[in-house]
């Protein structure tokens, strides 16, 4: 009987964090810098999660994510921003930059090619 107990209270503690690891609330992002060429910049690393995995840029200016995957996992060998319409294979050890212009305020998403590493980008008023 105590073992029962024991089992179910352990299975349902693992089951909260699991769900609170993915699903939880997030920092508040990482700020990208303005740099003299007027992009928004940050670089991100890839190695079991993206990191930062939130980065915050203002609307109306460009971005370049510069990303350097440090694994070799099969699901992060593409990132990709649905949103932007844009997406870039990420070899081992090399930085791949990826430039867009977020034009409208909000959050967006991107993710590797499975949906299992997770970011977002978010994107405040100008």
């Amino acid at each position: 009987m105590l073992d029962n107990v024991i089992v179910t209270s352990l299975g349902l503690a693992l089951i909260g964090g699991v769900v609170w690891f993915f699903w939880g609330p997030r920092r508040e992002g990482y700020r990208a810098a303005v740099a003299s060429s007027g992009y928004q910049e940050a670089m991100v690393l890839v190695k079991g999660g993206y990191s930062p995995d939130t980065i915050v840029v203002r609307a109306g200016k460009p971005v370049r994510l510069s990303f350097r995957r440090e694994e070799s996992s099969a699901c992060s060998e593409m990132v990709v921003f649905g949103d932007f319409g844009k997406s870039a294979k990420l070899p081992e050890g090399e930085l791949v930059p990826i430039e867009f212009l977020p034009k409208d305020a909000g959050t967006y998403e991107f993710t590797c090619q499975m949906g299992m590493l997770r970011g977002r980008l978010v994107v405040e008023p100008a």
